[in-house]
């Protein structure tokens, strides 16, 4: 089948296109700009197109036909693309039918992991683990991965691993053999309008599951943070339903062993690390984390840089911010990154932000430029571990920063 994905080369869709190429499909696409997984894409023998996404492209693959065309939940219904296969009434739809379909058609287990937060880190842990210890598993995880690519199949596996998005209600469209739950707390107010709406949609995941697993037998990991032992510790459950034979200490050996993941907590050089949390109980579970770290490096502390996601989020979890950052020496607070805005709501500042903090007399507010990666650096060289945590354009900002410097 002739697969076309808008938006190719992201973390979302890229790992998706790797596993639909290796499923044997013949698969391409288009992205705005080069994402985290287009040099994975490239090397599978995937042809993207990168730039302005005017439908000239899609118009040539369409020439030798398009089956299904796969897009992301970003796009509007103006986008040339969208607008081009609709008129041509090729199938069209987002990344979550698709997927659901892949698993269908090669008959696997799915293995889904969900959550407000740490379902990154805990799919690429069962990921990990299970290539380790030699299981038949096909996956999809919404990152880079050093150990491996983000997306993957083979012919024979048995399971399939997979970070089910909350978001626009994509996981569920599921229902999975397993179901793994880190954490769930409020988010996405421009999706669900209220706590008990987002609450619902949980419940009908795990409804839809056949197990579902959500507290760890054991959090004694020799990983920093506990946050990430946690997850391990779900990891090791997961493991354990997919392998009942394993012995548990082999698991538990073997996720002791797990290298991190992109955007979680990824060291960019030394003293310097990037992450992608932007909820509150996010922030502090890499609080948690990067305190663990620093003591263990014998560093004076922790200093963070932060550029909250959407204004919308912000009226929402202002207030859960009072102890997030709990133990950072210095807090560099950025303005929020804006998207799928809703206009009728006031910009909150980062002086509006920071007033909520428990500790906001070590915050002040920051623009993404060169003296604040100056400071940054020179907090560095003064013996702190630097964090910079956001969901948005400030993490590409940081890496060329250090490439050029």
């Amino acid at each position: 089948m002739n697969i076309y994905i808008s938006g190719i080369s992201g973390t979302g869709m890229g790992p998706l296109a790797l596993m639909a190429k290796a499923a044997g499909h013949n698969v391409n696409g288009s992205d705005l700009s080069k994402g985290a997984v287009y040099d994975e894409l490239v090397k599978a023998g995937i042809d993207v197109f990168i730039g302005e996404q005017d439908g000239e492209f899609l118009k040539k693959k369409m020439e030798s036909g398009v089956d299904w065309f796969v897009y992301t939940s970003a796009l509007p219904d103006t986008h040339a693309e969208l607008v081009l296969v609709r008129e041509a009434g090729i199938k069209c739809t987002k990344r979550d039918d698709f997927t659901a379909f892949l698993v269908n058609e090669l008959g696997l287990k799915m293995v889904a992991v969900a959550g407000t937060h740490g379902k990154t880190t805990t799919t690429a842990m069962i990921v990990w683990a299970a290539l380790k210890l030699g299981l038949p598993v096909s996956y999809i995880v919404g990152t880079t991965l050093g150990f491996a690519p983000s997306g993957a199949y083979n012919e024979g596996d048995q399971f399939f691993i997979y970070e089910a998005d909350e978001y626009d209600r994509n996981f569920l469209k599921y229902n999975p053999w397993l179901a793994v739950i880190p954490a769930i707390s409020y988010d996405h107010p421009d999706i669900y309008p209220t706590r008990e709406d987002y609450i619902k949609a949980f419940e009908q995941f795990m409804n839809q599951s056949e197990v579902v697993v959500r507290e760890p037998e054991t959090t004694d990991f020799k990983i920093a943070g506990e946050a990430r032992r946690f997850d391990a510790g779900l990891a090791a459950e997961a493991v354990s339903e997919m392998a009942p034979d394993l012995e548990k200490n082999r698991i538990v050996g073997t996720l002791n062993e797990f290298p991190g993941v992109g955007r979680r907590f990824e060291k960019l050089a030394d003293g310097v690390y990037t992450d992608y949390a932007h909820h509150p109980e996010e922030i502090s579970a890499t609080m948690d984390v990067a305190r663990d770290e620093a003591e263990l490096r014998g560093l004076k502390g922790v200093v963070v840089a932060y550029q909250p996601h959407q204004n919308t989020r912000q009226h929402e979890v202002a207030e859960g911010y009072y102890d997030a950052f709990v133990g950072a020496e210095k807090i560099f607070w950025l303005p929020t990154y804006l998207t799928r805005e809703n206009p009728d709501l006031p910009v909150l500042t980062p002086h509006d932000l920071i007033e909520k903090l428990a500790n906001a007399d070590v915050a002040e507010p920051a623009e993404m430029n060169d003296e604040l990666f100056n400071t940054l650096m020179k907090y560095r060289d003064d013996g702190y571990l630097v964090l910079l945590m956001t969901a948005g354009p400030a993490d590409n900002w940081l890496r060329e920063k250090l490439v050029k410097n």
